[in-house]
């Protein structure tokens, strides 16, 4: 989809890495949730509050065996998930980047639609199974509200910080001799 902006010709814009920075985004934030928090700190795991959920789900839980293996299955669809959005990001843009890659995977465009997509992952995530559904809890116990609290904040403030990152990012033409600011 080729334009002529100001006497360039305007194949890249920011916006043609919006979407698969985000797909990214939401997939690399995932995996970082699920690989911190579920398994390394081991704060939480996908149903690890069901016993006070909002939609009734038979509660697994986590410091038994059984309720382990059950919620390490629903973690492990979680990863699934994560997995697929990568892929479908790298898909998208792989089918957008024909020339320069190694250009486009250094661009201020790309990480910031990243940074951006983590954020939306995280307002999601966060807004849908910490509050609406109540499924898991970024750390339970007494101050489990702040720690949700907390983690929509750091998705509201990688979504601005992504944002403003893509847009002090040059756009490019990736065909050579052809260089200048598409706008």
């Amino acid at each position: 989809m080729a334009s002529s902006v100001g006497g360039f010709r305007a194949e890249w814009t920011p916006a043609s890495l919006r979407l698969p920075g985000i797909v990214l985004g939401v997939g690399l934030g995932g995996f970082v949730d699920g690989i911190l928090l579920h398994q390394l700190l081991q704060w939480h795991h996908l149903l690890s509050s069901t016993n006070s959920d909002h939609i009734g789900v038979r509660y697994y839980n986590p410091k038994t065996v059984p309720g382990l293996e059950m919620n390490t299955v629903w973690d492990g669809v979680f990863h699934t998930v994560c997995w697929l959005a990568v892929l479908v990001g790298l898909a998208v843009l792989y089918s957008r980047v024909t020339h320069h890659r190694r250009r486009v995977w250094t661009s201020r465009v790309l990480w910031g639609w990243i940074l951006a997509g983590w954020g939306v992952f995280n307002l999601v995530e966060g807004v849908l199974d910490h509050h609406i559904l109540a499924i898991h809890h970024v750390h339970g116990g007494p101050q489990q509200l702040w720690w949700d609290i907390g983690f929509l904040v750091l998705g509201a403030l990688l979504l601005a910080g992504g944002h403003l990152l893509q847009r002090g990012g040059r756009s490019f033409d990736p065909e050579p001799g052809e260089a200048g600011r598409a706008t």
